[in-house]
């Protein structure tokens, strides 16, 4: 299965974890052992694979153990500063955005949750 944004949360977690799975399985590792090399509980192995959620921290420890945290730079790369991007700042690296910043609309990378002329509000959900 493809991963992609009309998935739902629980679709992608189940998929994640059947990839691990085989990741593990291709690694000729019971999730025992899996779990004692990642120092995470064999439970949380059976919770990642199965797309439970679990900490943060516990999937790192996984992803390191099975030589896939290196994938993480294709999820998010490590982007600096463009040069002229330093020029403008004077060398000063851009740490936070502001709401003006955002209602000029600067870039549509910068818009990550749309417009903002409505404020979200509690009980918004669709």
């Amino acid at each position: 299965m493809k991963l992609e944004g009309s998935l739902t949360d629980a679709a992608v977690l189940e998929e994640l974890g059947k990839r691990l799975a085989r990741a593990r399985i291709s690694s000729s590792l019971t999730q025992a052992d899996l779990a004692n090399r990642a120092a995470v509980g064999k439970r949380t192995v059976e919770r990642i694979e199965s797309g439970e959620s679990v900490q943060l921290i516990s999937l790192i420890r996984v992803l390191r153990v099975l030589g896939l945290l290196e994938a993480f730079d294709a999820i998010a790369p490590d982007e600096g500063p463009s040069p002229m991007e330093m020029l403008e700042r004077r060398g000063k690296v851009r740490r936070r955005v502001s709401s003006r910043s955002l209602q000029k609309g600067s870039t549509p990378k910068d818009r990550i949750s749309g417009p903002t002329s409505t404020p979200w509000r509690w009980g918004d959900e669709r």
